[in-house]
């Protein structure tokens, strides 16, 4: 046998040996991945591609943040763990903010926690509560990982329409009643990512009362919150009577304060969910680092003007990219809230492609990278999603090279 069908038949036992765990299995192929490489190859290859495809956002945080987080980042107690439930006075912090915001009263040291982003303390949180043979609720289309942190904890998803209305609350509670075991969670995000759909006063309401009255925990994803448009203003879950008792909501420093790579969130609500994150959270991390805490504080307490002013620019291109789109033929409504447009392409655009190949065509001769609907699950299929995170002059050359390539196309 020669050296190289030797080293061949080792690296053939060796893939037979090492196995990922079976919750890596469970995950269905990376939809975005196609998109990433071919945006990645474009790019290297020195083609401009206005990069729509994630709500990153790209204008900077307030300076008054950055001056703080270095100030903060000189003091050398600051280069220490910190607690991984956050330090006292960000979640004090949080507590009054909810209450000036949302009339919300909150007990900092046993109802807040602070999160490496709230993407990290809802994933954690699944796990927390989640195992094999437990099943969460959750609406289609949505964020990936309102899916996958289910799936990555040994625990199964039931899919329900998405909606805003009485109907929706009945598929949910239609669900409950015919399911046994009986669905342990129920995850809600609004206003919702993808599609940007919002909640009015009195939605959560009967939200409250069908958890109670079956024993479901729910677990709102309240990341888009502070991002309201034309004098919306999105309610929190936990504004509800009762809400505490069934129930947590997640917040982000990310979205209303560009702190995106900061990596700070937070989880209020229900004591006893709290508990439970912060015990996963104790064995698995440390905490933020403590200058990034201090900052986020005083984001917090000096920055509710930069946050309506984002708010404005976020409005301003949303409804550059609605217009534009429009023109196209394209199916959008404004949306209330969110950095986000969810536009339904025509069929005579997409000629009976799905929404993946679509974006890549779009890629690959407009030179625009924008996120399938099929990512988000069967519900987004023929839908793209568009986040508004470049400038004006930026998103109308991407909705002018789209409708080159439409009209070329046609």
């Amino acid at each position: 046998m020669t050296e190289s069908e030797i080293e061949n038949q080792h690296r053939r036992l060796t893939d037979k040996l090492i196995e990922p765990a079976q919750r890596i299995k469970r995950l269905p192929p990376y939809l975005f991945g196609r998109l990433n490489a071919l945006k990645l190859a474009k790019r290297q290859a020195g083609v401009d591609i206005i990069d729509l495809g994630m709500g990153n956002p790209s204008d900077p945080a307030p300076q008054i943040i950055i001056d703080k987080m270095c100030e903060a980042a000189q003091d050398p107690r600051n280069h220490r763990y910190s607690s991984s439930k956050g330090v006292t006075n960000l979640r004090r912090e949080v507590a009054k903010k909810y209450k000036s915001k949302w009339n919300v009263q909150l007990d900092p040291e046993t109802e807040v926690l602070a999160c490496i982003g709230s993407k990290e303390g809802f994933s954690h949180l699944c796990l927390a509560m989640m195992g094999p043979g437990d099943t969460a609720i959750v609406p289609n289309p949505a964020f990936p990982i309102h899916n996958y942190a289910v799936v990555l904890a040994g625990a199964n998803v039931v899919s329900v329409p998405l909606g805003n209305d009485e109907k929706f609350i009945n598929n949910v509670a239609m669900v409950i009643e015919n399911m046994y075991p009986k669905p342990k969670l129920l995850i809600l995000n609004y206003p919702h990512n993808p599609t940007a759909m919002t909640v009015d006063e009195g939605f959560f309401e009967p939200v409250v009362e069908l958890a109670k009255k079956f024993g479901v925990a729910v677990i709102h994803d309240f990341a888009y919150g502070e991002t309201c448009f034309d004098g919306y203003k999105a309610p929190s879950f936990l504004s509800v009577k009762g809400a505490k008792d069934i129930g947590v909501e997640f917040t982000t420093m990310s979205k209303p304060y560009n702190m995106a790579g900061f990596r700070t969130g937070f989880v209020a609500g229900n004591k006893d969910m709290i508990d439970y994150l912060a015990t996963i959270k104790g064995y698995y991390d440390y905490g933020i680092f403590q200058a990034i805490q201090i900052a986020s504080i005083i984001a917090m307490r000096h920055c509710e003007q930069d946050i309506i002013d984002q708010n404005l620019k976020y409005q301003s291109r949303r409804d550059v990219v609605c217009e534009g789109l429009t023109r196209l033929g394209w199916e959008v409504e404004k949306p209330r809230a969110s950095m986000f447009v969810w536009a339904k392409v025509p069929k005579e655009h997409s000629k009976g492609k799905g929404s993946i190949d679509y974006a890549l065509d779009l890629m690959e001769y407009a030179e625009v990278a924008i996120a399938p609907g099929r990512a988000f699950g069967e519900g987004g299929e023929d839908y793209m999603r568009i986040a508004l995170v470049e400038n004006e002059q930026r998103l109308r050359q991407a909705i002018r090279n789209i409708g080159r390539y439409v009209r070329k196309d046609l």
